[in-house]
């Protein structure tokens, strides 16, 4: 669009016409040059919002990338995760009555009695391993040992018996014996 600026035509052509459109033309010219002004101030606020919108747009090219970074990495842990449970699902199929009994019988405090076994299974294991399995593995030497143990003790117990005063004792103790017993049963 063209500025209706005067020109030196424009200023002869109105000089011709008079001294009226000489004054006109005289007052224009501030107002052009304010116009000129205002012109000069829009472009310069243009160049700064041009600036901005730059500075804007570069900063969400950064955030684009980073979101296509996050969205590649989601895709592949979606695909894992739909591997994993495509292979899963049928065993899952299998357990959910069970599951469900368990969610439903389980009180918390076997959960935390759980937990509980669970912290101790390294400290259990190493003592069966250590303690346990050795003696396990001693027990078949053991019975005959036991045996003996009991045939010297009946021995033993037949020759007590021949003591004289023995049979007396030996009654004793067993009235002893037989109220200690009626005394915890009533109890």
């Amino acid at each position: 669009m063209r500025l209706p600026v005067p020109g030196p035509r424009d200023v002869l052509s109105a000089l011709e016409r008079g001294g009226d459109q000489f004054e006109a033309l005289i007052g224009a010219v501030p107002r052009a040059l304010a116009l000129l002004d205002r012109a000069e101030a829009l472009l310069d606020g243009a160049h700064v919002a041009v600036q901005r919108v730059r500075e804007v747009t570069e900063a969400a090219n950064v955030v684009v990338v980073r979101a296509n970074g996050v969205v590649d990495g989601a895709e592949t842990a979606i695909g894992r995760v739909t591997t994993l449970t495509d292979a899963l699902e049928p065993s899952l199929t299998k357990l959910q009555p069970t599951l469900e009994t368990l969610a439903d019988t389980t009180h918390p405090d076997e959960v935390a009695a759980l937990v509980r076994l669970v912290d101790t299974l390294p400290a259990l294991t190493d003592s069966m391993e250590k303690d346990v399995m050795p003696v396990l593995a001693t027990l078949g030497t053991v019975a005959p040992d036991v045996h003996d143990l009991l045939t010297v003790a009946r021995e033993l117990n037949d020759m007590l018996a021949k003591i004289p005063g023995m049979g007396r004792l030996k009654r004793r103790i067993d009235e002893e014996e037989g109220q200690d017993e009626t005394d915890a049963t009533v109890r």
